[in-house]
């Protein structure tokens, strides 16, 4: 059926090109990223609360929120984190692949139905529900070298003139400046004067409320169809005050004799700051930091140099003095790795080339082959946009892995061609290949049938591991198909058209020359030194046992000791610095200890600027005057000669005795997974009623078992129930008997202390609250308190301390709960040599051993689907050996020959885990993906051998002489296809910089299996298939089934109805014919 394309090369040539230029398209519409979409989808609900505590969140709002949103459509789990900031997150997390716009709307309907219930001044500030990437985007510090311009108008510069431009651009989810420092009027109260006036917040606030008004008084001349007007007039008033002077002017009292109390005279005015909750600066200089989130489905490397051009035309417009930095962006890793995989494909194509000119022997040889790569690679892009991927590491590096495939089956042909010419000299190369292709295409398609069924099972899972696999499945059997298709059309005619038949020529010496007759000499030899072995070992069937049971026994031995992992942590070139001083520490405490690790940071070699963060950490994104967070930024990989680790380990030492607890983490190994690497989980309280300081207690003592555990490091957490707290206790019949309303008497506190904002006004183009609170210095201590006042129901100023005391206590600045339980968020890393499958396995001994009733632990982010995986890769390793079994079954009409094939693949596993456990790395996703690949390769070289076996059994070849002839026909395409795919490997062992882990796994994983696979594998499986062969001999399930293989009775010249009918009859006759001498000798006998 092939042999018809030589008959049309151009055809042949047509389809090629064809290939070529739907899969150049694709390249350019496809989105790039560094990961495939497997985050899961997770909406934000943001909630402001000015003045309240965290736990007064929790029980006002939290709580009311949790129990409307939990067990929405999708949900994996939900956590929260509220801060004695005023503020609380709520992150609703979905499964993958969930549509965030419906997870939106979900969540939505949800919060909705309890708006109501909640306070209002949280519905006045609003809900805020947003689809977002857990993770950063790019972190930008706005900062400025002049002394004139601090952190108040660099954070007002960027929100007034920055943040609407970036939120405009496609992609972004949310950009936000950490901090308030938004403009704000600042009314600052005298409660002094206020009393000495007898002038309650009450008054001030209903003051503020009637005099700064919004007018709309219409307008005058207006016919309304009664009398006509020559002249109409619009009415404007001033509206809302927007300058300090016309706040200080309002009135709060007056008479009738014209006096007044002014806003003036018991306190003032200012256009300051809604909050001082953080101070940022960038190597020292003041700075506004800016964090972008991407939405979902959007291209991160599109989006990040669409904000890098606006940056830069902003940048035009700036002060004298200020600038920005981009402090960490995704697309610095994810450009470099790609970078990297692209040399790779480049050092890759070029090796390959190199080995198949070795054995092909000449560059035309050579060149056909090498046609292939291109062609069957930039088609695979087509395939990618069709089924919706993108290209990212995993795609890129099953191109990279697929060079060395696609060439297989091309040489295939070359080699097959070139055999036929040295076996009858006398043909042209137009004739070679027109009989080669009657006898290889069942080969080819063979192999290519084995091949996409390794693939084909793994492309149907779901979750994020199964996303990874679909991705790198797809790619690699599109690839594959591709290169079939070639080699049944391209290869051919290109074959017919440039090779030459110099076979029993003698060709002109020179230094090459000579050096691949030696090879080939050289080879010949190991040919029949391999012969001769296969001659002593075939027919022993328990040395063939032996082999595989040591190799069995092996792999178990190997799996005890190699490292297991899920995703490898590479070094991104961040790291995150995590702060905590002791609990009640001020911010410009906590502000002094990061300003100190930051110069610190820069002392170190490989560290290029550092931005530090007083109030804020990066871990659960929650505010606390006690929490920093430094984000230190390294040079580029070939700049620096240390990695990510080890300038860790030298921060870690430098950094002991400031004054603070302080870790250091690295960025998630995954975009949208979390917030940091290493592994995330929660310890929980699953009792009805929380006891802060208990659950404390049996928190520092979990995590004073865990630090014991020698597989565990950097154990980070938030949670103290030790910061210092007042309880207020109001006697509620003193209270009564002073005619004081307990609720006014809150309220006045509430805005005294806590502060409130009623109205707000337009300035620059925005909209700003007004903020009124007392004075800083009259709030500076809790006897402070006592010696407010607030008017009763005669209208006498009462001080608090006649009826109100304060008690001491401790409780948690910061409460997060996780499902509705109040939880402790705990962070830590792999102890050196360990990996975070250990440590997972380290904490779950840990809890079950040490944790009391009613406590339990929870796992979020990456380490909720890595907690979960169990035995996954051992389930997915045994479908995708059923389902070639399966294949093969049908290819050989056979329930026993294909386990020929299906035993010889534990040698390649086993030289897998040892290469992997010798170059230190883990048997993680990527060793899981080359694993699977190695089904296929080794699958196709005993394909090879098995195949032609079986035709020379069915010419009636013994099975011992089939096995062996089987093994020394095939011995050198084997050898030239594995040695061709190891060569493409050998960039990959040998990476470094970005995405270096992830390469040297991969291609460790694939090099090991192969290099044993091949070597032992060419020994074995001539045994395994004499041993099979012997068991299936005779052995039918109908009588008149066809013996011959699928795909070479698909691609034989098909005979007509008549001869077929013909010979079946034949066969008939024959047989009946040697029953009846069976007979005649039987009664002859007698």
């Amino acid at each position: 059926m092939f042999s018809k394309f030589i008959h049309r090369p151009v055809f042949a040539i047509v389809i090629s090109i064809i290939i070529v230029f739907v899969g150049t398209l694709a390249i350019k519409k496809l989105p790039i990223s560094q990961f495939p979409q497997i985050a899961p989808t997770t909406v934000s609900i943001f909630i402001a609360y000015p003045g309240a505590s965290a736990d007064v969140l929790v029980k006002s709002t939290l709580i009311t929120l949790e129990n409307s949103i939990n067990g929405v459509q999708d949900m994996r789990y939900i956590s929260t984190d509220a801060t004695s900031a005023g503020e609380a997150t709520i992150n609703v997390i979905f499964e993958p692949g969930t549509d965030p716009n419906q997870a939106v709307i979900r969540v939505k309907t949800r919060v909705d139905q309890v708006m109501p219930l909640l306070p209002e001044l949280v519905q006045r500030e609003g809900v805020v529900i947003t689809p977002i990437q857990p993770s950063m985007l790019m972190y930008v510090n706005l900062y400025s070298e002049s002394e004139s311009m601090d952190e108040k108008f660099l954070y007002n510069y960027a929100s007034v003139n920055m943040i609407p431009e970036i939120n405009r651009i496609k992609g972004v989810a949310r950009s936000q400046i950490l901090g308030s420092r938004t403009y704000a009027m600042r009314i600052w109260l005298n409660p002094d004067r206020m009393r000495a006036y007898n002038i309650s917040v009450e008054e001030v606030m209903e003051a503020l409320g009637e005099q700064s008004i919004v007018g709309r008084p219409g307008r005058i001349g207006q016919s309304s169809g009664i009398a006509a007007q020559s002249l109409e007039y619009v009415l404007t008033y001033k509206g809302r005050y927007n300058e300090p002077e016309q706040y200080e002017n309002v009135i709060i009292r007056a008479n009738a004799e014209g006096e007044s109390i002014r806003l003036r005279d018991i306190g003032k005015a200012e256009l300051g700051s809604e909050f001082f909750d953080i101070y940022s600066n960038l190597d020292g200089h003041p700075s506004a930091a800016i964090v972008l989130k991407q939405n979902y489905g959007s291209n991160a490397s599109e989006v990040i140099d669409e904000v890098k051009a606006t940056l830069e035309e902003m940048k035009a417009s700036f002060p004298p003095g200020m600038d920005y930095q981009i402090s960490y962006d995704v697309s610095q890793f994810l450009d470099a790795s790609i970078e990297q995989v692209i040399h790779t494909l480049r050092d890759a194509f070029i090796l390959v080339a190199l080995v198949v000119f070795v054995f092909l022997g000449d560059w035309r040889s050579t060149l056909i082959p090498i046609l292939a790569v291109p062609v069957s690679l930039v088609g695979a892009f087509f395939v990618i946009q069709f089924f919706g991927l993108s290209i990212n590491l995993v795609t890129l590096f099953a191109l990279v892995l697929a060079i060395g495939i696609v060439v297989d089956d091309a040489i295939v042909v070359v080699e097959a061609v070139h055999a036929k010419m040295e076996e009858k000299p006398h043909l042209t190369p137009y004739q070679a290949v027109k009989k080669v292709m009657g006898e290889i295409s069942g080969a080819i398609i063979a192999i290519t049938a084995v091949m996409v069924s390794v693939f084909l099972p793994i492309s149907f899972m779901s979750g994020p591991v199964g996303t990874f696999y679909r991705q790198f499945s797809i790619t690699m059997a599109s690839s594959i198909v591709i290169s079939a298709i070639i080699a049944l059309t391209l290869t051919p005619v290109l074959c017919a058209m440039l090779l030459k038949n110099n076979h029993g020529k003698a060709r002109k010496k020179n230094l090459l020359t000579r050096a691949l007759d030696g090879f080939n000499s050289g080879f010949e030899k190991v040919t029949g030194r391999y012969v001769a072995l296969l001659k002593r070992m075939v027919s022993r069937k328990w040395l063939t046992w032996i082999i595989l049971l040591v190799f069995g026994a092996g792999i178990v031995f190997e799996s005890e000791i190699l490292p297991s992992g899920f995703i490898p942590s590479e070094d991104q070139g961040t790291i995150y610095a995590i702060i905590q001083t002791p609990p009640g520490a001020t911010l410009e405490r906590t502000n002094k200890v990061s300003q100190q690790l930051q110069k610190i940071c820069e002392e170190v070699d490989g560290v290029e600027s550092v931005s530090s963060l007083a109030g804020y950490e990066i871990m659960t994104e929650g505010r606390g005057s006690n929490a920093g967070t430094c984000l230190i930024n390294l040079k580029p990989w070939g700049d620096r000669k240390h990695t990510v680790k080890e300038i860790m380990e030298e921060l870690e030492e430098e950094s002991k005795g400031l004054g603070a607890v302080i870790e250091f983490f690295e960025p998630p190994a995954i975009p949208g997974f979390g917030s940091s690497g290493g592994f995330s989980m929660r310890l929980l309280e699953k009792h009805a009623s929380t006891d802060y300081q208990e659950f404390d207690r049996i928190n520092k003592k979990f995590m004073d078992d865990l630090g014991k555990r020698k597989e565990l490091a950097g154990l980070f957490t938030f949670f103290a129930a030790n910061y210092p707290q007042y309880e207020l206790e109001i006697d509620n019949d003193l209270a009564m008997q002073k005619g004081v309303s307990i609720g006014h008497a809150m309220e006045n506190l509430n805005i005294m202390i806590g502060s409130t904002y009623e109205q707000g006004f337009i300035k620059f183009g925005r909209f700003f609250k007004v903020y009124v609170q007392s004075d800083p210095k009259f709030r500076r201590l809790p006897s402070d308190i006592l010696n407010l006042f607030v008017k009763n129901d005669h209208g006498e100023m009462v001080p608090y301390s006649a009826f109100m005391r304060m008690k001491k206590t401790q409780g948690p600045n910061e409460v997060t709960r996780f499902n509705m339980y109040n939880s402790a968020a705990i962070r830590g890393l792999p102890a050196k040599g360990y990996t975070t499958a250990d440590a997972i396995q380290a904490i779950r001994e840990v809890a079950s051993e040490t944790l009391p009733k009613g406590y339990d632990i929870a796992w979020e982010g990456l380490s909720y689907d890595e907690s979960n995986r169990g035995n996954e890769a051992l389930y997915i390793f045994i479908i995708v050996l059923v389902f070639v079994y399966l294949v093969l079954a049908a290819q050989y009409e056979s329930f026993i020959i294909p386990l020929a094939v299906v035993f010889s693949l534990p040698v390649g596993v086993f030289g897998s885990f040892l290469l992997l456990k010798l170059m230190g790395l883990d048997n993680d996703i990527y060793a899981q993906i080359g694993l699977i690949m190695l089904v296929g390769l080794l699958g196709k070289n005993a394909v090879l051998i098995v195949e032609f076996a079986v035709q020379k059994r069915q010419q009636g070849a013994s099975i011992l002489d089939a096995a062996i002839e089987g093994a020394k026909v095939r011995f050198r395409p084997i050898l030239m296809t594995s040695f061709a795919f190891i060569a493409g490997l050998i960039p990959l062992i040998i990476a470094s910089g970005a995405g270096a882990i992830g390469n040297r796994t991969i291609g460790a994983s694939a090099m090991g299996g192969m290099l044993f696979g091949t070597i032992f594998g060419v020994i074995i499986v001539p045994g395994l298939y004499f041993i099979f062969g012997n068991m299936a001999d005779g052995r039918k399930l109908i009588e008149f089934e066809d013996e011959s293989s699928l795909t070479e009775s698909m691609v034989r010249p098909q005979m007509d109805a008549k001869s077929s009918n013909n010979l079946r009859r034949m066969k008939v006759m024959m047989k009946l014919m040697r029953r009846r001498m069976k007979r005649g000798n039987t009664n002859n006998g007698n």
